[in-house]
């Protein structure tokens, strides 16, 4: 049967009007309202949580008193958490303002003549450093991938849909942190592939898939559930870190948001004690890159015996015997831990013949590099390493040792 025009009648018009327009709505939901870009965070030192309150002539001079006033605050609180609460230094505003990088609003109440505000304070770590006396070697975890998790109303969503968990980590500054956070935006194909339910998988040739697409070595699962009491009422929130492919438990905590304008600030703040759990488990070796997801390629015995070759002379009878000087060698050794790091290197130094060892490329979790001057060859190095128990293959001046009898990475 052929429908002719006359026999539509106006009600089919607009039936697909409104679904063509309830399609368009999706499809801008879909592709608008999805995804927090996280900020860029730099080396600055941040001081957050900064109470003023100041009374002035007018609403401008208010707000400029009030910066200044935080800015003496935040210089005094970074003193305290850098050297102690003794001795701070006292500086006037002008020197403060050269090394203040920037201010961030959390909340602010401009009057005529008052201004109350919560403010952030960003120092800029190569000036502030100097004053402060933070020099030395920083440390840093291997990347890691962050999956936020939220659970609300009985659903637990990651990037799917924008939420308040989402933009929490996305805002949280990690230049001061010691973990290397790899925050994705939530756009394109993030919600497919970082959504609640990867956490619960446990194949290892996926992790593997999804970690590399990131530049992740492993990955951090950061829980949280939140409980509202009624609708803008006080909330109550349940916050879990956990990492790694099997979904391993590091620590919990409660937090309380008297009401729903709370929440945001209550998230900050349990943000700010998640990356305290996580660096503390750094610190401690429990926090390390699974083994399962390292992908080692075999050695081959032969290249390395020709790469490590070297030729001989067509005529060694006028050539005088060589007299072995002091050599710089790369040694590679892993790192489980913070402990490891120190052993290894005092190791190395009490071999005969090694004048310096000292690690300049850490990883925990991983491979290290240490640098070592010897007063000999590589191969007299090598023997010396193999007389005190080490595993040694060479590669020139670089040289990879290993325990004897450790238990090494499975194979894929």
């Amino acid at each position: 049967m052929t429908l002719t025009l006359p026999q539509i009648r106006p009600i089919h018009f607009v039936i697909v009007l409104l679904l063509g327009l309830a399609a368009a709505i999706l499809v801008a939901q879909i592709e608008g309202e999805r995804g927090v870009p996280p900020i860029a965070s730099g080396g600055d030192f941040e001081v957050s949580s900064v109470k003023v309150d100041v009374a002035a002539a007018n609403a401008d001079a208010a707000r400029y008193a009030g910066w200044r006033q935080a800015q003496r605050l935040a210089w005094k609180m970074l003193w305290t958490r850098t050297n102690g609460g003794t001795g701070v230094p006292t500086l006037s505003d002008s020197q403060l303002e050269a090394i203040v990088s920037g201010i961030e609003v959390q909340s602010e109440q401009a009057g005529p003549t008052r201004y109350i505000a919560t403010l952030g304070v960003l120092f800029d770590r190569a000036r502030a450093g100097q004053i402060l006396g933070v020099q030395g070697r920083t440390m840093h975890s291997p990347p890691l991938l962050v999956i936020p998790i939220l659970w609300q109303g009985g659903t637990a969503t990651s990037y799917e849909t924008i939420n308040e968990w989402q933009k929490g980590w996305a805002r949280f500054r990690t230049g001061d942190s010691a973990i290397d956070y790899v925050r994705v935006a939530g756009t394109a194909a993030d919600p497919l592939l970082l959504n609640a339910a990867q956490t619960g998988r446990r194949s290892r040739n996926w992790w593997r898939v999804l970690l590399d697409q990131y530049g992740a070595a492993d990955v951090v699962i950061p829980i949280a559930r939140i409980e509202r009491q009624w609708p803008g009422g006080p909330a109550l929130g349940h916050f879990t870190a956990r990492y790694g492919p099997d979904n391993a438990l590091i620590g919990s905590f409660s937090l309380r948001a008297s009401n729903e304008a709370a929440i945001p600030q209550m998230i900050d703040q349990a943000i700010q004690r998640m990356d305290g759990l996580y660096t503390q488990a750094l610190l401690e070796g429990t926090l390390r890159p699974d083994p399962s997801l390292i992908i080692e390629e075999p050695v081959d015995e032969d290249a390395l015996a020709i790469e490590n070759g070297s030729e001989a002379a067509v005529d060694a009878f006028d050539v005088p015997p060589a007299v072995p000087g002091v050599g710089s060698f790369q040694v590679q050794y892993d790192t489980p831990n913070v402990a490891s790091v120190s052993q290894s290197e005092a190791a190395l130094r009490g071999i005969p013949g090694v004048q310096s060892a000292a690690t300049n490329s850490l990883a925990l979790g991983g491979t290290s590099v240490m640098s070592v001057t010897y007063l000999g060859t590589v191969d007299a190095l090598r023997t010396a390493l193999q007389g005190r128990g080490y595993t040694v293959t060479t590669a020139g001046n670089t040289l990879r040792i290993s325990r004897r009898g450790a238990t090494a990475a499975p194979a894929p």
